[in-house]
Order: structure tokens, then sequence, then C-alpha cells
């Protein structure tokens, strides 16, 4: 007979038994399909952009962006470019891991990104100058370039490389646009009458002045808020910025400044045979404003090694101006404002990189702009600097050899204890970021790339048929240059980051010329 107690307890756990066994099921079940839900919409969300792997903040080389790479919208290739157009679509197809920024690299995003820069100039220079010089401006945030060419920039060839470039627009030098400026303001006013009539360096810096007043019209028309002026031989230096980027340097000004200016650098050549400067020269003698001034005076005499001055030319530095009502060019170093006197800094860690003499061809290339007579009373009209006078001397009645034993002596850094000793003091300095840029830009095949596509896009008929109306529409458009009204106002703003020295400006009553840095004689004075 069945104990009633037993019984008892075996019927529960008859009943409990499948109980238990279904939820460990689906605890299993629910175990097993939850990672791989999670998995499968990671992947999509992955897929889709809809999630940032963290990774790619510090990815590897070839998917990391260089600052100052956003595109322009203006790009040709944004607009005119097919699946099939595979030099367009691979111009940034990186093929070597030296300088790993070009991969995919396209010109014409972020077009609503701020500031905008244009910088304009005034050249004669081909492409194997020019391309270098403008692509690596593009990298740093220069979205806008406007060209007053002549000469060998001015060419069908060199021209129509140029103008199939996105953001770039060309004025040709023509009489129409000349007997234009004639009649602009600053031909009639006397601030920069005293470089009138005068040859050579005189006329450059006028042609120049009166090339920067028509740019900022155009600067204005096409919504800058930054306008620089630059030669082709130079090339900013945006050293003190959160990032290597021009645009996030001048995101960092207050919005209460007017006027930027750069210090410039000279390059210092250790070679007498460079021939591509940018990519070769990466030794610079810093500007006085960026030394302590007891090291600039202690080792005067070891850095200028003879020569009339510190620097070879220039030591003034060139300035960036925001683009508002009344701006005016004060020369071709600075800008300045006929309503009001500019709220002007100057930057600490930020130069101008200044390529001057960097090849022995740059001692003959000036005697042959100018027709001046190779004496010390002539070459004073000619020439603003004694360096400039000397070298042009030297070009016009010396021989090969002794062309070459002057610029070993006056321009190569041969002395290595000299050169060590200044780099120790800080004299002379090391940047390396324009000729990694630039290489990089070269190992990328991009110049190549533009001028292919610039020959397969536009036949040469065509082309030379397109400069005659160009430039009768531009010289039409020059018209509006007299007027005293320089268009609306705006609102600019801006967040200071950093402290920056600023400078007291005073109202200028002649434009300011390229100037020598301070001399020994100084000291005295301080």
């Amino acid at each position: 007979m069945p104990n009633p107690n037993y019984t008892h307890l075996q019927t529960p756990l008859r009943h409990t038994q499948p109980s238990s066994s279904s939820s460990t099921s689906r605890l299993l079940l629910l175990l097993t399909f939850l990672p791989l839900t999670l998995a499968s919409l990671a992947f999509v969300l992955q897929w889709r952009g809809g999630i940032t792997d963290p990774a790619t903040r510090w990815s590897p080389p070839g998917s990391y962006q260089f600052p100052g790479m956003e595109a322009s919208p203006l790009s040709p290739i944004s607009r005119h470019s097919t699946p099939s157009a595979s030099d367009c679509l691979n111009l940034g197809r990186s093929v070597s891991p030296s300088f790993p920024y070009y991969q995919d690299w396209k010109f014409d995003r972020g077009s609503n990104l701020k500031p905008k820069i244009c910088i304009t100039t005034s050249t004669s220079a081909g492409l194997e100058q020019i391309l270098p010089w403008m692509f690596y401006h593009k990298v740093i945030g220069v979205s806008t370039f406007l060209l007053f060419v002549e000469g060998k920039a001015a060419s069908p060839d060199v021209a129509r490389v140029l103008e199939s470039i996105h953001g770039v627009r060309l004025i040709f030098r023509t009489k129409e646009l000349e007997e234009q400026q004639a009649k602009s303001r600053i031909w009639n006013e006397t601030w920069l009458s005293g470089f009138f009539y005068k040859p050579c360096n005189y006329e450059l810096f006028v042609k120049q002045s009166l090339n920067m007043e028509m740019a900022i019209i155009m600067a204005r028309d096409a919504g800058m808020d930054w306008i620089i002026h630059l030669d082709t031989d130079e090339l900013v230096h945006p050293a003190g910025a959160q990032e290597y980027s021009l645009r996030q340097l001048l995101l960092d000004v207050p919005g209460n400044v007017d006027m930027v200016i750069f210090p410039n650098y000279e390059s210092s050549v250790e070679r007498d045979d460079i021939k591509e400067p940018f990519t070769e020269v990466s030794m610079f003698k810093k500007n006085f404003d960026h030394l302590p001034k007891d090291t600039y005076f202690g080792m005067y005499k070891e850095s200028t090694r003879g020569n009339p001055n510190y620097f070879l030319t220039y030591g003034n530095g060139k300035s960036a101006a925001r683009v508002q009502d009344h701006l005016r060019p004060n020369g071709a170093h600075r800008w300045h404002n006929y309503m009001k006197t500019p709220n002007e800094i100057k930057l600490e860690e930020a130069a101008v990189l200044h390529y001057t003499y960097a090849k022995f061809s740059d001692l003959t290339s000036r005697r042959d702009r100018c027709g001046c007579k190779p004496t010390k009373d002539d070459v004073k009209r000619c020439f603003m600097l004694e360096f400039d006078r000397a070298a042009f001397i030297v070009a016009s009645t010396a021989t090969q050899e002794e062309m070459r034993n002057w610029y070993q002596e006056h321009v190569v850094w041969g002395d290595k204890d000299i050169k060590i000793k200044l780099l120790k003091k800080g004299i002379l300095t090391r940047i390396n970021a324009p000729m990694v840029i630039i290489q990089g830009l070269r190992e990328s095949g991009i110049f190549d790339s533009v001028i292919a596509s610039a020959s397969a896009t536009q036949s040469k008929d065509k082309f030379l048929s397109s400069i005659t109306s160009s430039n009768s529409s531009k010289a039409v458009a020059s018209q509006s240059l007299p007027s005293r009204r320089l268009g609306r106002s705006k609102n600019y703003q801006a967040t200071a980051r950093k402290a920056l020295k600023i400078d007291a400006n005073k109202w200028h009553e002649y434009a300011v010329p390229p100037q020598s840095p301070p001399g020994i004689e100084t000291t005295k004075q301080l």
C-alpha cells in the first residue's frame, strides 16, 4: 500500500520538472540571440553612418584628414565629374606612405566653414612655382585665389591649368585693365604717389597696390571674411593654432581686430644648387619680433655675415585684413581703412616664410626684369632694399663663376659652426611642415592630375578665344573701383582663444614699403 506522505511528495515534483526545463530553455535562447541582435544592430548603424567608430579618431595612415583639407563647393570635380572620370576622382590618391593625408581627398566640401579666406597675388611665375604654392594654402584652409597674371603665368598653357582649379580667378594685365586702374581711387590719392613713375620694384609695388584694391571688391563679392596679399615665393606658417590651419588661426582672432600681422621668416639655404625651394629648404632666420632683443643684437654680426642687413630683403612681414567697408590697401605689406584706424595685432608664433634668393637663378631673374644701369646711383631708382641693389650689380657685371662665388659667400650658409651656433640660439630654426605637405602633394600626383585634367577638358583654340571675352568682362567689372561705397556692412564674430600681443596703430600718410629689420645702430636707441 502506497505511503500517503510519499505520494504527496512525488506529485509536485512531477509537475514542476517540465516548468523548470522550459524556463532554462528560454534563458539559454535569450542569451544566444541577444548578442547576435546587438551585433546586427551595431553593424547596421555603422554601415549607415549612424555611429562613429572611436578607432577612427586616431586612425592609421590613409584615413585621417589633415587640418584644412576640407573641400570647396566650387570645384569642377563636384560639378563635372562622372564615375568614369578616374583622373578627377583620384587626384588625391596617395601613392606614398610618407604623408598619408591624401586618400580620397576632395577640395570641394565644407562650403559653410568659417572664416572664408582669400589670397591675392600678382605673379608672372610658372606652374612649377604656382601649383605647390596654391595647393599648400588650400591644405591650410584658403578657399579662394585672385591671381593677377602676366608673363609666363598669363600664357595660354599655364592660364588654362590655373583656370581649371576651383576657387581660382585670373585677372590678365591688359590695356583695358590698366586704363581702368588709372581711374581708380588710390591712383588719384597722395599716399601712394611717392612710388609712381619709377622702374622695377617701385613699379611692381604700385601694380600690387592697384591689384589689391581691385581684389578687395572681388573678395567682398565672393563673401570672403579675410584677404591676404602674398607673393608666390611666400608661404603662411600658421604656428600657434590648435591645428596646423590658417582657418583655425584666424577663427581664434577676436572680433574687434581688423588686421593681423604675420612677421616674416627668411629662408636660409644650405646649398647653391636648390631647384625646388619649397621642398628643399627647411632652415629659416627668425624675425626680430619673434626673438629676445638681447639675442637679436648680441648675435647680429654672426647673423648678417657681412650683408647690409639682418635679412637679405624685407623684414616687416605681411598682413591679413577683414573684408569690410572702406577697406583699402596700404602698399603690398599692409591694409588700411578710409574711415578708421584699423585695430591691429601681431601674432606671436605664426609667420610668413619668405623663400628669397633661394635659387642661384634668382640673381639673374631680377637682372632680366629690370633695365636699370648697374651703378650704385642708378640702382636706387629701381630697388628699395640694399641687398637687391648689390645683387643686381653683381648679376649685371660679374662672370658666371664670380656670381657663383658671390652667391655662396652672401647667401649660402656654408660655415657649419656659425649655423649650429645660431640654431642653438634660436635665430635660425627648422620648419618642416611646408616641405612635408608639398612633398606629399607632389607624391600624390595632384599637380600632374590638374595639368592633365585641364588639357583634356579644353582645346587650345577654345582657350585662346576665351581670353579676350574673359578680359573684357573683367575690365568692365573693374569700373566700380573708383566708387566710394565698398559694399554692405557685415557683422563678424570670432572667439579669442589665445593671448596676442597688440600693437598700437598709427594713421599712415604714405604706403608701407618693404622695410629692413632693425639694424645694429638701433641698439643705442633702445
